[in-house]
């Protein structure tokens, strides 16, 4: 049986606060790999955003490691493939890691465009024409090539939430990391956003999705997390985890949600 290639190793991540009387992460150990749809559920306060956050160290590690492409970038400095020492980049591994908020976090004084083009064309040094033509593109996938000239006070929330999503996308990350993509959202709104996460599962996207949306971690996730009081309490299947839960904890969260 072929193996499948390891992304992201997390090894017992501890993220404390308060001189370590508050554990928002407490000791978790995860491997995230190529193709992988992650959804990590839990009641609210159980950890889930630092978790997501760590992987791109928007939150830094109290202790653990988290080993991406390879490297762990939870240390300051690593040995590259010629045998060297080199400080790491953390904007370089940002690239690879689109990051998606609940509150769409687009530039409200520029166009859609603007917020479209701006990262490839001043990170990537991308030519305008160039970064215009694939953010059109990418528009144009999620049905809103004709807002490009269009604010983002002039959108619907679902519209901004798709729209931060190429913007994403725009980077060619390796990883797609959604932060509770549609809670933000009026209920209608929701579906045109997973719809675009749906597709993007579907091309084979690496995702780790922390979410409130069990539908879509039943059907889309094909591997689910289940998080409470900073520990990972139960991974498995959506099958394993929604039909056969283990812990006595994830029961009680189904009975509740479900």
């Amino acid at each position: 049986m072929a193996t499948r290639d390891s992304l992201i190793k997390v090894t017992d991540l501890k993220k404390h606060y308060n001189m370590g009387t508050i554990k928002a992460l407490d000791g978790i150990t995860t491997e995230i790999f190529k193709g992988d749809v992650m959804a990590v559920i839990g009641p609210s306060g159980s950890g889930k955003s630092t978790f997501l956050r760590s992987l791109n160290l928007l939150e830094e590690p109290t202790d653990g490691s988290i080993v991406f492409d390879g490297i762990d970038i939870t240390k300051k400095k690593y040995v590259d493939a010629n045998g060297k020492t080199v400080n790491l980049n953390i904007d370089l591994l940002r690239q690879k890691m689109g990051m998606v908020f609940q509150h769409f976090n687009l530039f409200p004084h520029m166009t859609i465009l603007g917020n479209m083009t701006l990262a490839p064309m001043k990170v990537k040094g991308m030519s305008k024409d160039e970064a215009e033509e694939k953010a059109l593109a990418l528009l144009d996938r999620v049905g809103l090539k004709d807002r490009a000239g269009a604010y983002p006070i002039q959108l619907s929330g679902g519209q901004k939430q798709r729209v931060a999503i190429v913007r994403a996308l725009a980077m060619e990350p390796e990883v797609m990391l959604f932060d509770e993509p549609t809670s933000a959202l009026d209920p209608e709104m929701v579906g045109e956003v997973l719809d675009v996460m749906k597709e993007l599962a579907q091309e084979g996207m690496t995702m780790v999705c922390v979410t409130h949306e069990m539908g879509f971690a039943r059907e889309v996730g094909n591997r689910v997390l289940f998080m409470a009081d900073g520990l990972l309490m139960e991974e498995g299947t959506p099958e394993q985890v929604f039909d056969h839960p283990q812990n006595p904890r994830l029961q009680d969260f189904l009975a509740k949600v479900l």
